[in-house]
């Protein structure tokens, strides 16, 4: 297959950010579902560089094993399938399992270029957290057995290389497809999703689909659940390529691709609609006003408050509000019902304008501290610390919160480059 050469240039480890680019961002369209084999194709197909990619991964220092791309069709379609051929012996389909430990060393001795260490790792620890809590054990003590071989792994680590390739800051994500019925793994036949994929998709949106059996592999929902920063429509972006990774089945109904859309950020910020559902309330308690908040919080509301109101008779009162995505609104209706005192409820359709945003941690006298980063096209227009980073590290040094949110803040207007992290990933470090 003929494959088109990325523009981009891996960065070397040392390098700082260019900070006067406008900022790259990755949209995958998961309308069948999605592998591990998938997301790095689509990148391939997008224009990341095999040869590149291929010499990325070498430096893993793996054996028995060969990479190649071809041009496949799916349902009439044509798209990218990437593939790991194995040699390696041992159990399973020829492939040895291991464990957290052994897949981040391995990871940081590569000396991988630009973010593609930070992201690979990352996925690999909310990988081995999941893994923890299905099967009670430790996360050090969790022995991967499809993601820990050594195709899985290639799918992990090439996929952060290919974004690097691309020069990829942010990664968004459509809804996720789950599949239906069973998937044989190796601790047997599991019902789909299998309970790892399904505690991976916590937090995030997913779709329904007809695919019978796995739409979307564990893989795959590590690698878009950590990397994502936002599900749902595509964002407002200037397209620049668009990639189509092919998955192993021919039987689906829709073709097996995975599209992802590589851009530029719109330097208008982004842009979506939303729904506000607000209840007057005037006889309920402060007990269970906070107890919707906290339903209406877990449900996937984005925002909840309540803003005190005078109502009939000069009666004190809360306006009860919610900001959520249509797909969640009669569930927002439905919490407020039935956990206050209210008999109707509001619902108004909203247009929202975002900053594109991003996490980078600083270092400080009390630990890493993430900071957020707002950003207008290339203009960077708020950059705050994470209050539950600055919260946490407080507590630990016995200091003030305010000096925590002092010391990270002068860390990031003068000390060197921040590192970009995920939401979780300074939390599950000091773990």
């Amino acid at each position: 297959m003929q494959m088109r050469q990325g523009k981009s240039k891996l960065r070397s480890l040392a390098s700082p950010p260019e900070e006067d680019l406008p900022m790259a961002i990755a949209y995958f369209d998961c309308f069948a579902g999605a592998g591990g084999d998938m997301i790095v194709a689509s990148l391939i197909d997008a224009g990341a560089d095999f040869t590149l990619l291929e010499g990325e991964l070498a430096k893993l220092g793996a054996a028995g094993y060969g990479l190649s791309v071809n041009s496949v069709q799916r349902g009439g379609l044509v798209g990218a399938k990437f593939e790991v051929r194995v040699d390696e012996p041992g159990q399973g389909p020829g492939q040895p399992a291991r464990n957290l430990p052994a897949i981040l060393e391995m990871i940081a001795r590569a000396g991988l270029a630009g973010r593609a260490a930070d992201r690979a790792s990352r996925i690999f620890r909310r990988l081995a957290a999941v893994e923890a809590k299905v099967h009670g054990v430790g996360a050090d003590q969790v022995h991967f057995h499809e993601v820990g071989a050594i195709d899985s792994i290639m799918d992990v680590v090439g996929a952060c290389v290919a974004l690097e390739l691309l020069d990829v800051d942010s990664v968004y994500c459509s809804a996720i497809p789950v599949g239906s019925g069973t998937v044989r793994t190796a601790h047997g036949e599991l019902p789909v999703p299998s309970p790892a994929t399904a505690r991976l998709l916590v937090n995030a949106l997913v779709a329904a689909t007809d695919v019978d059996g796995e739409a979307t592999t564990p893989t795959a929902a590590a690698v878009l659940t950590e990397l994502a920063e936002g599900f749902g429509g595509m964002p407002a972006m200037r397209v620049s390529a668009v990639g189509c990774g092919a998955g192993s089945r021919q039987d689906t109904a829709l073709p097996n691709l995975l599209r992802v859309f590589v851009g530029e950020a719109d330097p208008a910020g982004q842009a979506d609609a939303v729904v506000e559902v607000s209840a007057n309330i005037d006889d309920c308690t402060g007990e269970v006003l906070g107890a919707a908040i906290d339903r209406l919080l877990e449900a996937g509301c984005l925002d909840v408050w309540a803003t005190p109101i005078y109502m009939k008779k000069s009666r004190p009162a809360w306006m009860l509000s919610a900001l959520c995505d249509q797909a969640d609104a009669d569930r927002a209706e439905e919490i407020i019902l039935s956990e206050t005192t209210t008999f109707g409820v509001r619902r108004h359709p909203a247009g929202r304008t975002k900053l594109t945003r991003e996490h980078k941690a600083v270092e400080t006298p009390f630990g890493p501290i993430r900071m957020k980063i707002g950003r207008r096209g290339n203009r960077e227009l708020s950059a705050s610390p994470e209050f539950s980073d600055c919260q946490a590290a407080a507590r630990a040094h016995n200091v003030p919160v305010r000096q925590v949110m002092a010391s990270a803040q002068q860390a990031y207007s003068s000390g060197p480059p921040a590192r970009h992290v995920g939401p979780g990933d300074l939390q599950r470090d000091r773990q």
